[in-house]
């Protein structure tokens, strides 16, 4: 099933906060709920918010066709919403693109693109599992860091499609899923997606996976990415810096799994990359209950930036660029 669709003339989500002891389907109806739904990370990973802020501006549009002043004031909020990966703000851009002609026509953009994404999956995959295969034969041992699974995208997925084709193919061993501290999309998220497809798994504490490496029980690391800049630097889950310098020092393959909608040659340098940071809750306290001193803060950044000279190659649904041979994205 789609994790994201438009569903008689409303978005419908798998809500990512309920997982995995619940599957819930949240219905959003409104701008205001499409929004929450982005910040609360109920939607999140690159392609699927690309794919949210789409059919945000189609509901924007046949809700307010005839207010233009309110119509701009919801693709703004619906482009603003997070600012870090760069497919939420391409998204909007691509369906706002034919606000001028009607809401349609909106949505039709909307639907493209999350085909698009749907098709890139696949090819993701394809391309990914015949790097991985060539990169650790006969058969991978895996570790993977937040979620990049079809909850992330529409179907399919970025890194964990790429997990999920080796699998089918017999190419994997097993995967090692960091917790991904601080909301745990490794341990929640990737977990579930990894027991439904009938994976070997294991989850690791984010601090574990350079050590595991260093003891060689891991053949390769593989994670998606928020945003590719234009030389290389990659944008992703808070960890991600970490697993590389791990990868790097041990000698095994770094790869960056992300469609081509989430390069983006405008920028030059992870450097000129605004990361979001969502503030000290999410990390002075866990379920409701405090975790810390009272009164303690914190610093919470939701991405880190992973130099391009730690990459050993970067998939998208187009192309396999290796970084590591002097290639340019």
């Amino acid at each position: 099933m789609r994790t994201i669709d438009w569903v008689d003339d409303a978005i419908e989500i798998i809500d990512q906060t309920a997982l995995p002891d619940r599957t819930t389907v949240l219905r959003l109806s409104t701008v205001e709920a499409v929004v929450d739904a982005i910040r609360s990370l109920a939607v999140r990973g690159a392609p699927a918010l690309g794919v949210a802020g789409a059919l945000g501006v189609a509901l924007a549009a046949r809700l307010h066709h005839d207010e233009p002043d309110r119509l701009a004031d919801a693709v703004d909020r619906l482009r603003t919403a997070r600012p870090t990966a760069v497919n939420l703000a391409r998204g909007v851009d691509r369906a706002a693109a034919r606000l001028a002609e009607s809401p349609a026509a909106v949505l039709a953009e909307a639907v493209a693109l999350r085909d698009e994404e749907e098709a890139a999956s696949v090819a993701m995959a394809r391309l990914g599992a015949d790097l991985l295969g060539q990169l650790c034969p006969p058969r991978c041992r895996l570790l993977t860091h937040c979620n990049t699974g079809a909850l992330a995208t529409v179907t399919g997925g970025t890194a964990l499609g790429v997990v999920v084709e080796l699998h089918r193919r017999g190419g994997l061993e097993s995967v090692i899923a960091s917790e991904t501290r601080p909301l745990l999309q490794g341990a929640r998220l990737t977990a579930w997606e990894l027991d439904r497809a009938g994976v070997d798994f294991r989850v690791a504490v984010d601090g574990a996976g350079p050590f595991l490496m260093a003891r060689g029980l891991v053949d390769a690391v593989v994670v998606g990415a928020d945003r590719i800049c234009a030389n290389g630097d990659t944008i992703n889950k808070i960890g991600t810096y970490a697993h590389a310098l791990g990868a790097r020092r041990a000698g095994l393959p770094f790869v960056v799994v992300a469609p081509e909608t989430t390069v983006d040659p405008a920028t030059a340098t992870g450097a000129q990359v605004e990361i979001e940071d969502r503030g000290s809750a999410e990390v002075v306290s866990f379920a409701a209950a405090r975790t810390t001193p009272a009164g303690a803060g914190a610093v919470n950044p939701a991405f880190d930036v992973t130099p391009a000279d730690l990459v050993t190659a970067v998939v998208t649904d187009r192309r396999v660029v290796r970084l590591d041979r002097g290639e340019q994205i």
